[in-house]
C-alpha cells in the first residue's frame, strides 16, 4: 500500500527544508542567496514522475540539465542544472511506523532535508561529480552522512540524537538519478 504524507505532515516537510537551508548555510558558512543559486526543487510521493520513484531509500535526489537553443540566451549562458529532492512519502512514513514513537517526524525530515541539500551544494561546486562511479557515490555518502551530522550540531536534543544514532552511515538516506 502505497503512503502519502498527510496535510498535517506536508508543512512539516517544508518547514524542514526552509530549516535546512539555515542549517547548511551556516555551517559552510554562505548566505542563503549562495545556496539558493544551486537551483532544486523538493517533490513528494504524490507528485513525482515515475521514474523519480524509489523503493529503498527515503529520498532520491534528480538532476535535470535545461538547455536554451544557441543564441537566444543574452547573458550568454547556454543553460543549467536543476536538481528535484523526490522525498519518498511511504519510505518516510514506514520508518517512523516501525520506531515506536522514537523516531519523530519533524526531526527525520530535518535530517532528510539537511542531508539533500548538502548534496546539491556539493554537486553545484563540483565537490563530486553527479556521474561518478557508483563507488565514488559510495563515498560521497559517507561524507554527506558526516557533514550533515556536523550541520546538525546546534540544534542537537534529544529527538535528533535518536534520528543520528538510528541511521548511520550504512543507512541509505537518499539516491541519485539523473
Amino acid at each position: 500500500m502505497v503512503r502519502y504524507f498527510s496535510q498535517t505532515q506536508i508543512p512539516v516537510a517544508a518547514r524542514a527544508f526552509n530549516d535546512a537551508e539555515k542549517l547548511v548555510s551556516r555551517h559552510f558558512r554562505l548566505s542563503e542567496n549562495d545556496l539558493r543559486k544551486n537551483k532544486y526543487d523538493v517533490k513528494t510521493l504524490a507528485f513525482l514522475e515515475q521514474h523519480e520513484v524509489k523503493g529503498d531509500a527515503f529520498a532520491q535526489l534528480c538532476k535535470y540539465s535545461y538547455e536554451k537553443p544557441s543564441g537566444l540566451s543574452p547573458d550568454g549562458k547556454e543553460g543549467f542544472d536543476f536538481y528535484r529532492v523526490c522525498l519518498q512519502d511511504n519510505i518516510i512514513l514506514d520508518a517512523v511506523d516501525r520506531a515506536n514513537s522514537f523516531i519523530k517526524f519533524s526531526p527525520l525530515m530535518l535530517y532528510i532535508a539537511v542531508h539533500e541539500l548538502i548534496h546539491v551544494l556539493r554537486f553545484g561546486n563540483g565537490d563530486i561529480d553527479f556521474n561518478a562511479p557508483d563507488e565514488d557515490k559510495e563515498t560521497e555518502e559517507k561524507i554527506v552522512h558526516n557533514l550533515t551530522r556536523r550541520a546538525l550540531q546546534p540544534i542537537r536534543q534529544n529527538d535528533m540524537d535518536i534520528v543520528l544514532d538510528c541511521f548511520s552511515s550504512e543507512f541509505k538516506i537518499s539516491d541519485l538519478y539523473n
